[in-house]
């Protein structure tokens, strides 16, 4: 600490000649100083870089008095953490509290021992030092903890999108499914966003949660038997049961893996009500569970409507791909059967970056 001390800059405030012949007389063999005869012109002298180390504030000037100073600069934030020492005449236990109450560090009353000032001005220093010293070492610490945040975040993306390509390399008809209605889902939230009555609900944090578990909603076909996944031809409907099971094992798996976790992430709890809900619809025909209206989580109801549009949009082998416009058409006329009312109205204003995100992944 020796080292770096002979290097700082004092700031003394005093209205009195005498006063800073004296206390710079003290000080010059060990630091740097500057001078002010009144407040704002110690105010103006704390605000210009390089900025002082620490100040000898007098208490007792014309105009504005010490505790004002203080008061000032301790509501700066350019200059609230300069730490100040009071100098005064004044003995009352009042004044000593008012000073401390104001932020000072210290309270040295006149008339001035050397030894005394010169101790505290030193360990004042050093007290001001280690507080740089711990603030350095805490943005160091939020900046990797930022890195990490966003290295697990990316491993989280990664294993979530490697997950859902395991799940679809049994469905060779599928290609970008996942990629187009994880953009679809974002783009009916975001716009749902501007709607008051869903505002507060989709969040940022939802809206970046629904995005990065869209492509999970069919993991639970790796449940689903090939001779009925794979069939080329229409499903019997002892088949197309075992199909709907789809839901049921993926909404499994997710419970699974929040089970080994002591605070589930609320993203696997997004992921769950996605992955088994979104077969539901809004008039109660659908499936696993016959859900209603809004009783079908919201996620679920935003999957609805990319999953279908890019279901009809999709060539299959039992199947041409259909024309945007006609699966708007079908979409739209869904609404309050198949869908939620509202997301199909997101929907249709967003109906034309639903097209751009399907030509640009397009199988």
């Amino acid at each position: 600490m020796e080292a770096t001390l002979p290097k700082a800059t004092i700031l003394v405030v005093d209205d009195t000649p005498d006063n800073i012949t004296l206390l710079c007389s003290l000080l010059s063999d060990t630091y740097r100083n500057k001078v002010a005869t009144s407040g704002e012109k110690a105010l103006k002298i704390a605000r210009t870089s390089p900025q002082p180390d620490l100040i000898l504030l007098d208490i007792m000037m014309p105009e504005m008095d010490g505790y004002e100073v203080c008061r000032q600069l301790k509501a700066d934030p350019v200059t609230r953490d300069i730490p100040v020492i009071f100098l005064t005449a004044k003995t009352q236990e009042g004044d000593e509290a008012k000073g401390f109450e104001l932020g000072a560090v210290d309270y040295i009353t006149k008339p001035i021992v050397p030894p005394i000032l010169m101790a505290r001005v030193h360990t004042h220093l050093a007290f001001g030092e280690a507080r740089k010293f711990l603030a350095m070492q805490n943005d160091i610490l939020e900046q990797q903890v930022e890195a990490r945040t966003l290295q697990l975040a990316a491993l989280q993306d990664a294993i979530i999108i490697a997950m859902a390509s395991l799940a679809e390399t049994r469905d060779n008809d599928t290609g970008h499914h996942i990629r187009r209605t994880q953009a679809y889902v974002r783009e009916l939230a975001l716009f749902m966003q501007y709607n008051e009555k869903y505002s507060k609900v989709l969040t940022k944090d939802l809206v970046d949660n629904l995005y990065k578990t869209a492509p999970l909603h069919d993991i639970g076909k790796v449940g689903v038997p090939d001779h009925i996944l794979l069939k080329p031809g229409r499903l019997t409907p002892e088949e197309f049961e075992a199909m709907k099971r789809h839901t049921i094992y993926g909404r499994d798996t997710i419970i699974a893996a929040e089970a080994t976790m002591p605070n589930p992430e609320t993203f696997l709890h997004t992921a769950r009500d996605l992955v088994c809900y979104h077969h539901e619809k809004w008039d109660g025909t659908g499936y696993p569970e016959g859900l209603k209206g809004e009783d079908i989580p919201l996620p679920a109801r935003l999957m609805a409507v990319a999953d279908v549009y890019d279901a009809l949009i999709a060539k299959r082998v039992y199947k041409d791909a259909m024309p945007h416009e006609q699966a708007v058409k079908i979409i739209e006329e869904g609404s309050g059967t198949h869908f939620d009312p509202d997301v199909v109205a997101a929907f249709s204003e967003v109906k034309d970056e639903f097209a751009a995100i399907a030509q640009r992944f397009n199988d």
